[in-house]
């Protein structure tokens, strides 16, 4: 537990600079279309069929943060406990209209209410 706690104040600190490198305008695009949406762990999904640049820019995005990942796992928490971490928050924090997986696998659309998230996300 101790541990866990410990990965969840390192992903907390990933999170603005995930976020940030990773609005640029292809990405942004994509998420309000719904297109690609957040999944607990920690990777960007692709909803429904990819071109093949929208699965360029996924495989990207999902590159940089497994280094984000294992970057920070060293000090002290596996890459996949960094990740589900990370995945819990930017969940947490998608806006009403985007795209995220729920636990069970469905992808679900936010709306105004919290959304739906692994029990083990703090």
């Amino acid at each position: 537990m101790r541990t866990f706690l410990f990965s969840a104040a390192i992903a907390a600190a990933l999170i603005p600079a995930a976020a940030s490198a990773q609005r640029d305008p292809a990405y942004q695009a994509a998420r309000q279309q719904g297109l690609v949406g957040e999944q607990p762990d920690g990777y960007l999904g692709i909803v429904g069929s990819a071109t093949p640049e929208l699965r360029a820019l996924v495989n990207n995005i999902n590159i940089q943060r497994k280094k984000q990942y294992t970057d920070q796992a060293a000090s002290g928490s596996t890459v996949e406990q960094m990740a589900f971490v990370t995945g819990c928050n930017l969940i947490a924090r998608t806006a009403a209209g985007e795209k995220y997986r729920a636990p069970d696998g469905r992808w679900l659309t936010r709306g105004s209410e919290a959304p739906v998230r692994d029990p083990r996300c703090l």
